[in-house]
């Protein structure tokens, strides 16, 4: 019968954890392993809302479409991307702006979830090697160490933890993370786009109830 407990080796563990993540920063460096952290940290905020954004923006389209271009203000409810989308509707009145906006922002979160991504593969790869690496420290201890006093069992039962550490750490840790941050971010890239498309027709049908030269250069 397999008894967990003889599994359990903070010493194994924390060769392995530690020494993947040292190996992982300097590999991929601070910068890009900040990244990393706050989009694991991103996976346990409240996701993009599509519902929530359409209903803040439709003031916007109520907003341009009683008021026109002119005297309509910026709705703004947090969302950096849509604050920005907003700000640029009322000044410059067009889609095509619009569009172009949108994908500056969708270009920097893709950079970052890529960055993230790297990173956490980068620890996928690296935790089976620091398996390894702790399997040889433990057998180089090994070297002399008496039966009857258990160090060498003690020795031998490290170096076989490292090893399944390492290859848990990538498989069942590192791996399923990067995945995590690829599924959110095409996720929400989704909606987003999904907003985007909303909102731009919902300003263009608000155009004719405008009735505004401006409004007229934003349609065309």
């Amino acid at each position: 019968m397999l008894e967990l407990e003889t599994w359990i080796d903070p010493i194994a563990a924390m060769i392995v954890l530690a020494g993947t993540l040292a190996a992982t920063l300097l590999r991929c460096g601070w910068r890009d392993v900040g990244i990393a952290v706050a989009a694991l940290r991103g996976l346990f905020e409240a996701p993009f809302s599509v519902a929530k954004a359409k209903g803040r923006l439709s003031a916007q389209i109520r907003a341009i479409a009683e008021d026109g271009f002119v005297r309509a203000e910026p709705e703004h409810f947090g969302d950096s991307e849509f604050d920005s989308l907003s700000d640029l509707m009322i000044s410059q009145r067009s889609i095509e702006s619009l569009h172009n906006e949108h994908f500056k922002f969708k270009e920097a979160r893709l950079h970052k979830a890529q960055t993230a991504i790297t990173v956490l593969d980068r620890a996928a790869e690296l935790a089976p090697v620091m398996g390894l690496a702790g399997t040889l420290l433990a057998l180089g201890q090994a070297q002399g160490g008496l039966a009857q006093d258990g160090g060498f069992v003690a020795a031998i039962s490290t170096a076989v933890a490292t090893t399944l550490y390492g290859l848990i750490a990538a498989n069942f840790l590192f791996s399923p993370l990067s995945s995590a941050v690829s599924r959110k971010w095409i996720r929400e890239e989704r909606h987003r786009d999904e907003v985007l498309e909303w909102l731009a027709d919902g300003v263009t049908q608000s155009g004719p109830r405008a009735g505004t030269a401006d409004l007229q250069r934003y349609v065309a």
